[in-house]
């Protein structure tokens, strides 16, 4: 009685909500419809950061690059201020986003790479794209202090396939501040 009673609940069921209809399925154009409507993921690798680092670059006589680790970064000509993201076993080539907001715009906006790199229309925030490989799991950027750059609050903003992976809260202040 159990089997019978519950295969009419299901046909009934199927019959209410259309599973079963008077009319053939085309599973190709179901399969295309739902090709269509899903998104295909751009990294089927899962992605976990374990370490952050923000500050001033220092570069050793051996070419090596270490974190000053601060939020304060002395408004100096030639001071390079950035991050460093280390990925859990992760290898390959990372494809993230920066988004660097200014307390007000500079006098001026550069990259070296003539990578994608954008600005807003009030001149407060850029967008840099970048696809780089990940050596021992790690991405880094890096901004280098020019004149007219201004001082304030900064914040930079770092994604991965458009997940917010880290934020960097900052403050460029000027040289005689900086005790």
């Amino acid at each position: 009685m159990r089997i019978w009673a519950t295969t009419a609940v299901l046909a009934s069921s199927w019959l209410i909500f259309g599973v079963i209809g008077s009319e053939p399925i085309n599973a190709t154009s179901v399969l295309v419809e739902n090709a269509i409507l899903s998104p295909v993921p751009r990294n089927t690798k899962q992605i976990t950061v374990i370490n952050t680092e923000f500050g001033l670059r220092r570069v050793d006589s051996k070419g090596n690059v270490t974190i000053f680790q601060t939020t304060r970064v002395p408004l100096q000509e030639g001071n390079a201020y950035g991050w460093r993201i280390k990925l859990k076993d992760y290898q390959d080539e990372v494809k993230w986003r920066e988004v660097l907001h200014l307390p007000k715009p500079p006098e001026t906006w550069g990259t070296d790479n003539g990578e994608d790199f954008s600005i807003s229309a009030d001149g407060t925030t850029s967008v840099t794209r970048r696809t780089q490989p990940a050596p021992k799991g790690v991405i880094e950027n890096f901004w280098t202090i020019a004149p007219g750059d201004p001082v304030g609050k900064h914040r930079i903003e770092v994604y991965i396939d458009d997940r917010l992976i880290s934020t960097f809260e900052f403050e460029l202040i000027p040289v005689n501040r900086v005790k």
